[in-house]
């Protein structure tokens, strides 16, 4: 035991020898300066996006899409910082949901849900559907074997 640990001992002292044998004193190492030069850039001033201390508008849209059957709607107004509107959209149990809203700084946003039976159903043009079965194959029965039924 004592010469497997000598024979390492000697082994790592030849390798820091011959390390030391191989290594360099100090490198200098000198870099050309480097020039930089960058263009200019130019910036253009910045605006100053307009305030509005009352903002206003309108707006409202529909949609009635008898090929996909879908059918909403939504309206909104704003004056100052009270906001009032609704949507609606038919859900896909048939019933037309219909919210109504309003929001200012008061009394935050509130928004009331009614559900609507609808009076006439929407019609929705479905694509037809075509399904392709794989052939089955039917084995027969097997030769030289025969089937006793008994009652």
């Amino acid at each position: 035991m004592i010469a497997k640990v000598a024979f390492v001992f000697a082994l790592a002292l030849g390798c820091a020898k011959a390390v030391s044998v191989l290594s360099h004193g100090p490198l200098a190492v000198a870099h050309a300066p480097v020039a930089l030069a960058h263009a200019p850039v130019a910036l253009a001033p910045v605006g100053v996006e307009p305030y509005d201390p009352h903002p206003q508008y309108n707006f409202a849209y529909g949609v009635q899409d008898s090929l996909t059957g879908d059918v909403k709607a939504q309206q909104e107004t704003r004056d100052g910082d009270v906001v009032h509107g609704s949507y609606s959209l038919i859900e896909p149990d048939g019933t037309k949901r219909v919210v109504e809203y309003t929001a200012d700084s008061l009394n935050g946003f509130n928004a009331v849900v009614h559900k609507e039976p609808l009076t006439h159903p929407v019609a929705v043009a479905h694509a037809p559907v075509t399904v392709a079965h794989a052939p089955v194959a039917v084995a027969g029965p097997l030769l030289g074997h025969t089937t006793t039924l008994l009652h």
